[in-house]
């Protein structure tokens, strides 16, 4: 753990990354994108740099009656079958995490009580899809532990689109969170 001064007083500095969605749907299989599989350099380089107990993760997770579903309803490709291989965070990508969040929605309202009960002082986020699923987990973030700082390393992350990536960090940063990477 770091320590920082914060108006001359020594606090420590709690950090967590949040590596979202990096599964094989999402970056070579049903849902992939060549900018996603741009990334992949970017995004192990970047877990690599925290510590175990620094990282967490979401995984996208969907069962059968996907298709029955509202977001099934709207993207009506099968993607992140539990158990599935597309449902598997990238083999390099599995370094270890602290904790991976199951989630069957775009955000994780457990991750952002995890990050406010856990007291962090910084979370950065990287992943898959900037403009849905990374978007959706900086805003819970940001509405449960609004004191929190919040990264978006723009190099680690990929979009549905380069549009809708630029503008989901658009909004991200209208709503006070530091992109980085932004080349």
């Amino acid at each position: 753990m770091l320590k920082t001064q914060v108006k001359n007083v020594e606090v420590d500095l709690k950090k967590l990354l949040v590596v979202v969605d990096f599964q094989n749907d999402f970056i070579d299989g049903s849902l992939g994108t060549p900018e996603a599989t741009a990334i992949v350099p970017n995004v192990l380089d970047k877990i690599a740099s925290y510590a175990l107990e620094e990282r967490v993760a979401t995984q996208d997770t969907h069962f059968s009656d996907y298709l029955t579903t509202q977001e099934g309803q709207n993207l009506p490709v099968i993607h992140c079958v539990k158990d599935t291989f597309g449902w598997e965070i990238r083999k390099e990508a599995q370094l270890g995490y602290r904790q991976i969040f199951e989630k069957n929605t775009f955000g994780s309202l457990e991750l952002a009580e995890f990050v406010r009960d856990e007291k962090f002082n910084e979370v950065e986020l990287i992943g898959i899809c900037t403009d849905i699923c990374v978007v959706s987990n900086a805003l819970l973030i940001k509405a449960h532990a609004p004191e929190v700082k919040i990264i978006v390393d723009a190099a680690c992350c990929a979009g549905v689109s380069p549009e809708k990536h630029l503008a989901a960090l658009e909004t991200m940063r209208s709503c006070q969170i530091e992109i980085r990477n932004l080349s």
